[in-house]
């Protein structure tokens, strides 16, 4: 099968001694991963989240078909989002107690049963009900991070993180745009219904292809395993650090793309949702451009690579400021914003994956609480600085965010730990 005889990904076979700071391990095992099965893991991780972008573009429509108010339109994707949390909170630390491959083939079962509860929705209780499973089954997606990144060579796990990553910023950013063109042919329900199918596809690719994992003994219960995700950021100073930027970098990009649609809707534009949502193509050029940093991380420039890619999203805004002169301008700044976001967050994780194998679920887990943080903020506040200062306001908002964001990576550059910053060495068993 194409899924298991492509090339494998395998560490140079250098024979470098293993750092007493437990950055590799002696191995002469071939890593389980091949380019196929990576692909697998991306496709699988951008339909996830994609599922929880869907309805952005779509909520008049949707509103408008069951009989909610445009003023609790936008309920279904802060319901949405609020099951997304929850799941990342309640569902991903389980990765590190029981068998992450049954897992993620159960969420990903499960999440076709509820879009398709979606996409036959008769009333606005059953669609919210629906789509909020749908939001908290969707972390399956930080199951396959942590996952690919377990089944990786350390020498290797920046790069595959970078790749799964990638596949998933793709989802995001271009869910607007699928679900703008499936609505305008056939309607809001077809883009649930499509997905679905979609799901139900790579669900059983996901079965047929993921090996086995055994999952060390934690000695934790389910409530002592989220109770950790505390102790883990009480205790290692990587992951504060760099959920903290994700925090900042997320509400940086939402500061962005939350109030695109009002000037662009606007006059002189006045640009249909289909037509906004292929913005999220040129985003997707960009953050495809920085699937390599996590290849950087991994040949220890790490905190370079971090530098330079906050150093883009804050020059980004010039650009971004120029809407009023040229669209062109718009989706300069688009390109550069999305390239220099996924560099980092790319980064950020392969990173936190150093410092603790035996808890990449619930490092995935805390890490991207700050994400959704980060994102609520951005998207809640954006709106209101639009409405009050137009958008050079929203400008100058996203380029003090990100003002802020290198500020607090200068600060924690000496008090990051070498084990997140080094070189990562395979190491050759004798």
């Amino acid at each position: 099968m194409f899924l298991t005889n492509s090339r494998r990904l395998r560490a140079p076979r250098t024979r470098t001694p293993a750092r007493a700071t437990g950055a590799t391990t002696p191995s002469a095992e071939p890593s389980p991963l091949t380019r196929a099965r990576v692909f697998l893991f991306a496709l699988a991780s951008g339909l996830a989240v994609a599922n929880v972008y869907f309805a952005h573009p779509l909520l008049d429509v949707m509103a408008d078909d069951l009989g909610l108010s445009r003023a609790s339109a936008g309920l279904i994707a802060g319901i949405t989002q609020l099951g997304y949390g929850l799941g990342l909170v309640l569902l991903v630390p389980l990765g590190d107690l029981i068998d992450r491959r049954k897992l993620i083939i159960a969420q990903s079962f499960l999440s076709v049963v509820a879009l398709i509860c979606v996409g036959f929705s008769t009333s606005a209780t059953m669609l919210l009900a629906s789509i909020a499973i749908v939001g908290l089954l969707a972390v399956v997606t930080q199951a396959l991070v942590a996952y690919a990144a377990s089944l990786a060579h350390p020498s290797e796990r920046g790069h595959v993180v970078g790749m799964v990553t990638g596949g998933i910023v793709l989802g995001i950013l271009l869910a607007r745009s699928v679900a703008g063109i499936l609505t305008d042919l056939s309607g809001w329900r077809t883009v649930y219904l499509v997905s679905a199918a979609m799901t139900s596809a790579v669900a059983l690719l996901l079965w047929r292809t993921l090996p086995q994992q055994e999952r060390p003994p934690t000695g934790l219960s389910y409530p002592g395993l989220i109770k950790s995700l505390a102790t883990l950021l009480i205790e290692e100073p990587v992951l504060r650090i760099r959920a903290v930027i994700a925090m900042l970098i997320f509400a940086n990009i939402t500061t962005l793309l939350a109030p695109l649609v009002l000037p662009l809707s606007a006059p002189p534009f006045s640009l249909s949702h289909t037509e906004i949502g292929l913005f999220g193509f040129a985003g997707a050029a960009g953050a495809l451009a920085a699937i390599r940093a996590g290849r950087w991380t991994d040949a220890g420039h790490g905190q370079r690579t971090t530098g330079i890619a906050l150093g883009l999203m804050l020059a980004a805004w010039l650009p971004i400021s120029l809407l009023d002169h040229s669209i062109l301008w718009l989706i300069a700044g688009v390109l550069v914003i999305d390239f220099g976001l996924q560099a980092t967050h790319v980064t950020n994780q392969a990173m936190i994956y150093r410092v603790r194998p035996e808890a990449q679920s619930r490092l995935t887990a805390a890490y991207m609480v700050f994400y959704s943080i980060g994102s609520a903020i951005g998207s809640s506040t954006s709106t209101i600085v639009y409405a009050w200062a137009g958008w050079t306001g929203v400008c100058v908002t996203g380029a003090a965010i990100s003002l802020v964001t290198i500020i607090f990576w200068a600060l924690t550059l000496r008090s990051t730990p070498s084990i997140a910053t080094q070189k990562m060495h395979a190491v050759i068993a004798e």
